[in-house]
C-alpha cells in the first residue's frame, strides 16, 4: 500500500504513513531486547552485562549501513516527488552496488578488529568471553542488515511503509521462538541469543527484497538503468556517506560512553543494559516519526510544495511534544515495573542505578523527538550535512559532559545521565536558530 505524501491532509498523511514505521521499528527492536529479557532472567547478570553491551556496539556497526541506507532513501523520495522515476531506478541500482560493497568490507573489518574494539571498550574481564561469543555470532547478520534497511527505505520512499512492518513482525516472532528454544531447550547460552536474532534477520532481509523485486515493477531497474556513472555515484555518495556519517557519530558517542560506564562495573554495565533497551522502546517511535516526516518533506520537496512543507512541520513538531510527553509521564512514573521485566527483583542495587537513569532521562524525551524531526528536515532537502552537525554538537556535549560531571565525587555517575538532555537541548536550539535564518533560501 502506497501513500502519495504531496497530497490530502498534511497530518493524517503523516500519521497514516508514520504508524506502520513506528510499529515497526518496536518490532526490530524486540530483537536485541528478547535476548536481553531472556538472558537476564535465565542466564544471570553477567550474562545481561555482556549482551547489553553488545547491543551498543551491534548498533554502532548497523548504524553505519542505516545511514546510507536513509541517505539513499531520501534521494529516492526527492526522485519520486519529481517524477523522475527513470532517473530514481538509476539511483537504486548504483545505492545498491555501493552499499553493499561496503557491507562486505564492513563484516571483514568487523570481524578482524573485535579485539582490540572491546578492549577500547574496557570490558571487564568476567564478561569479556560471554561479550566476544555473542558478537561473533552478531556479525554475521550484517548483510542481513543491510538488505532489509536498503529495500524497507525504497519502499517508504515511495510511501509504503506496511510491507516493512509485515515482514519484522514475522521475523520478530520467529525471534522469540528460536531464542527460547535455543537458550532454554537447546542450552546454546549468549550464542544462541544471538544464533536466533541473526536467523529473523536475514527472514527480513531476504524476504523484503523478493518482494520488492517481484512485486513493485517500477522499482526494479531494467538492463538500461544497470550502469554506474560518477554523476549518480556522487549524488548517492553526498547524501548516504554524510547521513552514515551523522548515523554513525552519534552511536560513536553513544559507544565511548559505553566505555565509560563499564569503567563502573558490573553493576552499572547491567542497569545501563536494562534501562537503554527501555530508553529505546520510549524514543523509538519518535525517531520513527522524524523520519516519515522526513519522507513527506522530501516528497513535497521534489514536488515544490513550500506550503505543505511548512504545515507538515507545524504538526510534526505539535504530535512529537503530545507523544513525548505521554511517554515522559508512562516511563517516569513506571521505572521500576519496567525494569523487572529484566532484572530479579533481589538485584536491588542494578534496580536503583537504572530507576536513577529513567527518571533523569524520561523528563527530556521531547528534547530527543525535536532532534529527530530536525534530522529529518535537513535530510529531505539534501542538507544532511547541517544532520551531521547537530549530531556532533549533541554527542560532543554528551561525551565531554559525561567525563567530566561523573569524574565529580558527589554526582558520580548520574553524571553521565545528565549529560545526555544537556546535548539533546543543545543541538534542538542550535537546529531551530539555523532553520530560521535559512528557511526561504532552501523551500524553494
Amino acid at each position: 500500500m502506497q501513500i502519495d505524501l504531496t497530497k490530502g491532509s498534511v497530518t493524517k498523511g503523516i500519521l497514516a504513513f508514520a504508524f506502520p514505521m513506528i510499529c515497526g521499528n518496536l518490532l526490530q527492536q524486540l530483537y536485541n531486547v528478547v535476548d536481553t529479557l531472556i538472558v537476564g532472567r535465565f542466564l544471570g547478570s553477567d550474562a545481561l552485562a555482556a549482551v547489553g553491551s553488545s547491543y551498543t556496539l551491534v548498533t554502532f556497526i548497523t548504524s553505519i549501513l542505516l545511514g546510507m541506507c536513509m541517505g539513499c532513501g531520501a534521494i529516492f523520495s526527492i526522485r519520486y516527488g519529481e517524477k523522475r522515476l527513470d532517473h530514481m531506478k538509476g539511483n537504486i541500482f548504483t545505492a545498491f552496488v555501493m552499499i553493499a560493497c561496503f557491507s562486505v568490507l564492513l563484516n571483514i573489518a568487523v570481524m578482524v578488529f573485535i579485539d582490540p574494539v572491546m578492549k577500547m571498550l574496557s570490558v571487564p574481564e568476567e564478561v569479556y568471553d560471554l561479550m566476544r561469543n555473542y558478537l561473533m555470532v552478531m556479525f554475521c547478520g550484517i548483510f542481513a542488515t543491510f538488505l532489509y534497511n536498503f529495500f524497507a527505505s525504497l519502499l517508504r520512499a515511495v510511501g509504503n511503509s506496511v510491507t516493512p512492518l509485515v515482514f519484522l513482525g514475522i521475523s520478530a516472532v520467529m525471534n522469540i521462538i528460536l531464542d527460547l528454544i535455543f537458550v532454554l531447550v537447546a542450552e546454546w547460552g549468549v550464542e544462541g541469543a544471538a544464533l536466533a536474532t541473526i536467523i529473523s534477520q536475514w527472514f527480513s532481509g531476504i524476504g523484503s527484497m523478493i518482494y520488492t523485486l517481484v512485486k513493485c515493477p517500477q522499482l526494479r531497474p531494467a538492463r538500461r538503468h544497470m550502469r554506474i556513472t560518477w554523476i549518480g555515484l556522487n549524488e548517492i555518495m553526498g547524501a548516504s556517506f554524510l547521513t552514515c556519517m551523522q548515523q554513525s557519530v552519534m552511536n560513536l558517542g553513544i559507544l565511548m560512553v559505553q566505555g565509560l560506564v563499564n569503567s563502573f562495573g558490573a553493576v552499572v554495565m547491567a542497569a545501563f543494559a536494562a534501562a537503554t533497551k527501555i530508553d529505546a522502546f520510549a524514543y523509538m517511535p519518535l525517531q520513527d516519526f522524524g523520519n516519515s516526516f522526513s519522507t513527506f518533506a522530501a516528497q513535497n520537496y521534489g514536488a515544490r510544495k513550500k506550503e505543505r512543507i511548512e504545515k507538515g512541520i507545524r504538526s510534526a513538531v505539535i504530535s512529537m511534544l503530545i507523544f513525548s510527553a505521554v511517554i515522559s509521564i508512562l516511563v517516569f512514573s513506571f521505572a521500576k515495573q519496567l525494569l523487572l521485566l529484566f532484572i530479579h527483583s533481589d538485584e536491588t542495587a542494578i534496580l536503583a542505578v537504572g530507576i536513577s537513569y529513567l527518571h533523569i532521562i524520561s523528563i527530556f524525551y521531547f528534547g530527543i523527538g525535536g532532534l529527530f524531526i530536525l534530522y529529518g528536515l535537513y535530510r529531505a532537502f539534501n542538507r544532511p550535512g547541517m544532520s551531521l552537525i547537530l549530531t556532533v554538537l549533541s554527542l560532543g556535549t554528551r561525551v565531554c559532559l559525561a567525563y567530566v560531571l561523573s569524574s565529580v565525587p558527589f554526582i558520580g555517575v548520574n553524571g553521565i545521565w545528565w549529560s545526555v538532555p544537556a546535548g539533546w537541548l543543545l543541538a534542538d536550539f542550535i537546529g531551530v536558530f539555523y532553520y530560521k535564518k535559512i528557511k526561504e533560501k532552501i523551500i524553494l
